[in-house]
């Protein structure tokens, strides 16, 4: 028996059994167990081994990372293709092994093949330094003359059998990211994408745990697949007892058929684990703010035209919300949809990316120059992937327009799908962009995508097109980002309809969702936070009543919300009176002062047994310094709300706890708790078992916390 290989990183070890000449099978996925020698590993392997009896095809065995039929397993196919109804049940062999110490985290190479199909796989799982994420991915190559089509490759990572519980996600438009709870149950719990991105009903993560887990305790275990197309996430419990995640890629007929020597590599797989759903996320995190071409500078505010002026631009207007944001702290101006040829409302002109001289007579040089000329950069929206048929672009190019052979499809927000698998409408796309950012000197594009891609049909034979278009949207991206060095994109998709981490090699932050209501952006931004850091979201503050809504709440509320992620306004500041921007410039000035810490400290929730109250924070690496804010979501049965305890601090500092306004002061005859007058200072161990009184508020209002430790008595 071969000893197994222990890869270990970032407080996560996994234990991979590699003998008998089989694929890799994991022994454990989760808590550092420490270093571990041969003898150890081998106990490990052997006390980890099932009593099978007459067949193993009915006992449980170490999940493979890739399961096989031919191996005896009944559950989810690891490889799913044919040869015309041959070739279908591959049975990989004679498997060799290397682990490479890379600069990422230690990486487990996989070789194995099927003699008689003439088909061979290479496994790559690595654990990657700094987050202890785990990440792994396939290439199947085919090396006979006759075709291989893959139809499905899942990879799998198990979780023990104390994982009984299992939280997804679901949503639609202006109100995504809902959880959903479910007992893990015998059988396959599944969520499948199939509109050409991941979706305003994406469950983001799949999330298997121990009963009852919540944000601080519970180990937890979850599975996200870094990649914008259609895709698939499963749980599944076999009446084994075995228990496993799978997540690949999503194909539809023919979009991956292999020559001979012609390779398919799936997605990157990505697997987190914790003792609370607050450390799963906070590997993601992690990984993200490692990224070598993560950006550096302080996010900058944005000020967003869209819900200020909609379709309605014009020089004048802009110029003075421009001044008007400049004057308030704003530090980035974004001209949304409404700026390009014939562009008036939505029904028409999507594709025709030329400034429209009919508003903008001397284009839009004179913005952009008075922007920076405020001290701000300047952003652009586009929708690039989008197409009206009510376009010159439309007229003049329709076969650039997905079709399966029943015409465009159905409309919506009337629009149709541009195929970036023509070079054609590529190279157009590429250099209307490309011209556009370097004559405008754009630091930043809004990047949109509304419509599903239903119909996705490249012409003129009608082949899917849906995994070459979101390769060529990935291509286009680094493209742009390539050419203008410094140029920031942000994933917009109806909102929050791709948000994953294949967008995220490429985008610098994520549009959660179309809603500004803060009742529903808490919650939005709360389970975007599984995956996304603060700073890669954007929150701004909207309207007294909300676009999406109609619900009406205070600046302060709106204000507290967006300030959690990356900062921005999105309200009319041209009708705004004078007390509302200077509200508005000290809540700025609130965000800047803080961001620091807002933007690279650790995310952190309190689990509070009333579902009525809410108590979440950011704490800097040194426990130095937190900032939490506690709000009121709902009327509760009791009342006052009672104690809510800190976490994340240090138990051994001693810290003052003080209420903090940006905005406006608590209202008269608002009556606090007494801490609340001057504060207190209690050690971070009582704060996180004892905790203070809660403010009583009332619903949809919350009150910033600010925790800072006190220097050790001399």
């Amino acid at each position: 028996m071969h000893t197994p290989i222990h890869l270990r990183a970032g407080g996560t070890s996994l234990v991979v059994a590699v003998d008998g000449g089989r694929l890799p099978r994991v022994l454990h996925w989760g808590p550092d167990l420490g270093e571990l020698g041969a003898d150890a590993l081998a106990g490990l392997q052997r006390a980890a081994l099932p009593a099978v009896g007459d067949s193993p095809v009915t006992y449980p065995q170490p999940v493979p990372v890739l399961p096989q039929l031919t191996e005896g397993w009944l559950g989810r196919p690891g490889l799913v293709g044919d040869s015309d109804g041959r070739r279908w049940a591959p049975y990989f062999r004679e498997a060799t092994h290397e682990v490479v110490d890379a600069a990422g985290g230690p990486v487990l190479h996989s070789g194995a093949h099927d003699p008689d199909y003439g088909l061979a796989i290479d496994v790559e799982i690595q654990v990657l330094a700094g987050s202890g994420l785990v990440r792994q991915r396939a290439r199947i190559t085919n090396d006979t003359a006759t075709p291989y089509r893959v139809t499905s490759l899942e990879l799998a990572l198990p979780v023990p059998s104390d994982a009984t519980e299992i939280l997804d996600l679901t949503g639609r438009w202006a109100l995504e990211r809902v959880p959903q709870r479910s007992p893990f149950q015998v059988g396959e719990r599944v969520r499948a994408s199939r509109g050409g991105k991941p979706g305003l009903e994406h469950t983001l993560l799949l999330v298997a745990g121990e009963r009852g887990f919540g944000f601080r305790d519970g180990l937890v275990w979850a599975t996200h697949l870094a990649w914008s197309g259609n895709q698939v996430l499963a749980a599944e419990l076999t009446p084994a007892g075995t228990r496993h995640l799978a997540a690949g890629e999503l194909l539809l007929p023919g979009e991956s058929v292999l020559g001979q020597g012609e390779v398919f590599q799936s997605r990157w797989q990505y697997g987190s684990w914790g003792a609370g759903l607050d450390e799963l996320a906070a590997r993601f995190h992690r990984h993200l703010r490692s990224r070598p071409r993560r950006p550096r500078s302080p996010r900058p505010v944005v000020l967003n035209t869209w819900e200020a002026v909609y379709f309605q631009h014009d020089l004048d207007t802009l110029l003075r919300l421009a001044e008007r944001g400049a004057e308030l702290g704003a530090e980035r101006f974004v001209v949304d949809d409404g700026w390009f040829l014939g562009r008036r409302d939505d029904t028409s002109s999507l594709g025709d990316w030329t400034v429209d001289p009919a508003v903008w007579s001397k284009g839009l040089e004179p913005l952009a120059d008075r922007v920076r000329e405020l001290g701000m950069d300047f952003g652009l929206w586009f929708e690039p992937e989008m197409v009206n048929l009510d376009s010159e672009l439309a007229r003049r190019r329709p076969e650039w327009i997905f079709d399966a052979g029943h015409g465009p499809g159905l409309p919506s927000r009337y629009q149709h799908v541009l195929d970036l698998g023509h070079p054609g409408a590529y190279s157009y796309l590429f250099d209307r962009m490309n011209e556009l950012v370097g004559s405008l000197g754009i630091a930043y594009i809004k990047w949109d995508h509304n419509r599903y891609l239903l119909d996705a049909g490249h012409v003129p034979d009608g082949r899917p097109g849906v995994r070459t278009q979101v390769e060529q949207a990935y291509r286009l991206m680094e493209q742009l980002k390539t050419a203008h060095p410094g140029l920031e994109i942000e994933s917009c998709a109806s909102g929050g309809g791709r948000i994953d981490l294949g967008v995220l090699e490429f985008a610098d932050r994520v549009w959660p969702s179309d809603c500004n209501d803060p009742h529903e952006r808490l919650e939005i931004q709360r389970w975007t936070g599984l995956l996304v850091p603060p700073e890669m979201q954007g929150t701004h503050i909207g309207a007294e009543e909300s676009h999406t809504t109609h619900r009406t709440h205070p600046l302060d509320y709106r204000a507290e919300k967006a300030l959690w992620g990356h900062l921005g306004v999105e309200t009319n500041l041209l009708t705004a009176d004078d007390e509302t921007r200077a509200a508005l410039a000290r809540w700025i000035a609130f965000h800047k002062e803080h961001r620091g810490l807002l933007h690279s400290g650790e995310v952190v929730h309190a689990d509070l047994a009333d579902a009525a109250y809410r108590l979440e924070g950011v704490v800097s690496d040194d426990r130095a310094e937190a900032l939490y804010a506690f709000s009121v979501v709902e009327r509760p049965a009791t009342w006052p709300p009672g104690r809510i305890r800190f976490p994340g601090l240090d138990d051994t500092r001693d810290y003052t706890v003080e209420a903090v306004y940006p905005g406006t002061a608590p209202a008269p005859g608002t009556v606090p708790p007494p801490w609340l007058h001057a504060g207190v200072t209690l050690p971070g161990r009582a704060l996180r078992l004892v905790g203070v009184e809660a403010p009583s508020l009332d619903v949809d209002r919350s009150v910033l916390l600010r925790v800072v430790s006190t220097p050790a008595a001399s």
